[in-house]
């Protein structure tokens, strides 16, 4: 199945942290098929933390959605992700964005993502290596999204620039500080 995931990181070296995330995954069976660049972003929800570095992923697995879940929430405990703070700080997180064209409503796994539609530090990376790729609910490509939530803020579509290999994006919108 193909899938894309969300990663970031606001703790520690947090490029080496979503690079070292990538490698247990692939460990782990995953086949990584590309992979967008870095993002930095402002956090949301609970301002007082680092910038996060964001970057999206399209995976092949053989693993069903909930098996997926389950070994991503692994892989962020090996990594050191501990409980706290509602979209506070994090050596890790990994979400799953999309899995194939699967729509799914349950307690503890909702796909697409519930609130990715919203996020440039998820459309920008995923529109790098799926631009064409429809949301599953809401039939939009990932580039119409995006423009959509970029044509909407204050500052318009120019929210990047290329800095030291990681790109920069200023959110405006409804972002969490995680994928």
């Amino acid at each position: 199945m193909k899938v894309f995931l969300g990663l970031g990181s606001n703790l520690g070296k947090r490029r080496r942290n979503c690079l070292r995330a990538i490698e247990f995954l692939q460990a782990k069976g995953l086949i990584i098929k590309r992979t967008s660049s870095f993002y930095e972003t402002e956090p949301w929800g609970y301002q007082n933390q680092p910038r996060f570095i964001n970057m999206v992923i399209e995976v092949e697995t053989e693993l069903g959605p909930d098996e997926l879940l389950k070994m991503l929430k692994g892989i962020e405990r090996r990594m050191g992700r501990k409980d706290g703070l509602r979209w506070g700080p994090r050596i890790i997180d990994i979400d799953i964005l999309i899995y194939n064209d699967r729509v799914i409503d349950k307690k503890d796994l909702v796909i697409p993502h519930p609130h990715m539609h919203k996020r440039e530090f998820v459309l920008r990376p995923l529109s790098e290596i799926a631009p064409d790729l429809k949301h599953p609910r809401l039939g939009k490509t990932v580039s119409e999204l995006l423009m959509e939530i970029t044509s909407s803020s204050p500052e318009g579509d120019d929210t990047t620039e290329e800095r030291d290999d990681v790109t920069k994006a200023e959110n405006t919108k409804d972002t969490t500080g995680c994928p």
